[in-house]
């Protein structure tokens, strides 16, 4: 559970003043959005009084963390002051030094952190050193929130998974698809520029072999530029029976950007040498345990996980994304509505999938309560579809 800063004799402006300066840290952290990772956001801000005389944030893996930023910025005003900042501050060596020597060494006095550092090097060391060395230590100010941020790592450092946000558009009436699998574009422009900010910032791009055969999409960046420190995320295809084109998108490029074909051992066995044709091409070919229709999707996100990702954009079809719903794999959705109807029965809805779409009168899946909730869901009109964007789960 959080825990509230302490109260000093000016009572309840207090807790109101630390909340102040850490919105400010925190509104500083994303400023290292997909350029910091597999490392977390943080921001940090030095405080005299009522004044901001450092700030600064953690801006590119490998570079200077946010606290010798702050402090640097600061100078020789940190000394007897506060340092602000959205994760517990490191005490190991890695890429760069301790920060936990550089607050020392600027004579901080009272150090306030949104929350612990859950990396095994640092956890609860970092705030030890600090206390031992005689500094105040406040720790849970606005941590739901630092959290929240920082959901893609203390997710991996939890469990060892990427965060895996789920994005599709669909008609008014539910539809993904036309009865003929037609799919493009239900969404708008406008829509289709979103998800590219998305795919940004993402590890990963992860369809069903069904959507790579149907659509051939490509699955990169295209209607913003790439970061510069990332490039293109990666694409991820989960195609059980292995039955992908090699000369067709996404593998026909998989030379200039890389493409990770999740499969079975019966696949490999059963189609040697379109195997064969789609490492040519570039592709590359795992094996992972089967699941209810298909390739085992946290079979999938372990491996990706390990290969160091830290978010994966789930974009279907309805199949794949009905079976990460069912196997609760998913924390982040991003759903456009389109002011369009359909109308066909014979199409499918994204919860589509093993679990959902077998439903029957003798096992008719989920309840109305059983129902999978969206929280801290958020509305906005993107062109003209809507956008709903929201947490499924702890993260």
């Amino acid at each position: 559970m959080p825990t509230k800063p302490s109260k000093n004799a000016a009572g309840k402006d207090a807790e109101s003043r630390d909340e102040r300066f850490m919105r400010r840290a925190l509104d500083l952290a994303p400023g290292g959005l997909a350029r910091v990772e597999p490392n977390p956001m943080v921001g940090a801000v030095v405080v005299r009084g009522d004044r901001i005389v450092g700030e600064g944030f953690h801006a590119r893996f490998g570079g200077p963390h946010a606290e010798a930023v702050a402090l640097a910025q600061a100078g020789t005003e940190a000394r007897g002051a506060e340092l602000f900042v959205t994760l517990e501050p490191c005490c190991h060596h890695g890429k760069t030094p301790p920060c936990t020597d550089a607050i020392l060494a600027a004579g901080v006095r009272r150090v306030v952190a949104a929350a612990g550092d859950p990396f095994p090097e640092v956890r609860g060391r970092g705030f030890a050193i600090l206390k031992q060395a005689g500094l105040e230590v406040e720790v849970g100010v606005l941590e739901t929130e630092a959290r929240r941020l920082n959901a893609a790592y203390f997710k991996r450092q939890a469990t060892g998974l990427p965060l895996v946000i789920a994005k599709w558009a669909m008609t008014l009436d539910g539809r993904l698809a036309t009865a003929s699998g037609e799919s493009r574009w239900i969404s708008s422009e406008a829509a289709r520029r979103r998800v590219h900010e998305l795919r940004r910032i993402v590890d990963a791009v992860l369809v069903g072999a069904r959507t790579a055969r149907m659509d051939e999409p490509r699955l990169t960046v295209r209607h913003v530029a790439p970061l510069a420190e990332r490039g293109q995320p990666a694409r991820v295809i989960l195609d059980a029976t292995l039955s992908l084109e090699p000369d067709r998108e996404p593998v026909r490029s998989a030379a200039e950007v890389p493409v990770l074909v999740y499969t079975t051992d019966d696949g490999l066995r059963n189609e040697a040498e379109r195997a064969a044709a789609l490492r040519r091409a570039g592709a590359v070919l795992v094996a992972a345990p089967k699941a209810p229709g298909g390739v085992s999707p946290e079979a999938v996100l372990r491996d990706l996980g390990a290969r160091g990702m830290s978010r994966v954009l789930v974009e279907g079809g309805a199949r794949i994304l009905g079976s990460f719903f069912a196997a609760g794999l998913v924390d982040r959705v991003l759903v456009f509505v389109s002011p369009k109807i359909l109308g066909s029965a014979g199409t499918w809805g994204p919860g589509a999938g093993p679990g959902f779409a077998e439903a029957t009168p003798s096992a008719p899946g989920l309840t109305l309560a059983e129902a999978v909730a969206v929280e801290d869901a958020t509305f906005s009109q993107t062109g003209p579809d809507l956008a709903i964007e929201g947490r499924v789960g702890e993260f």
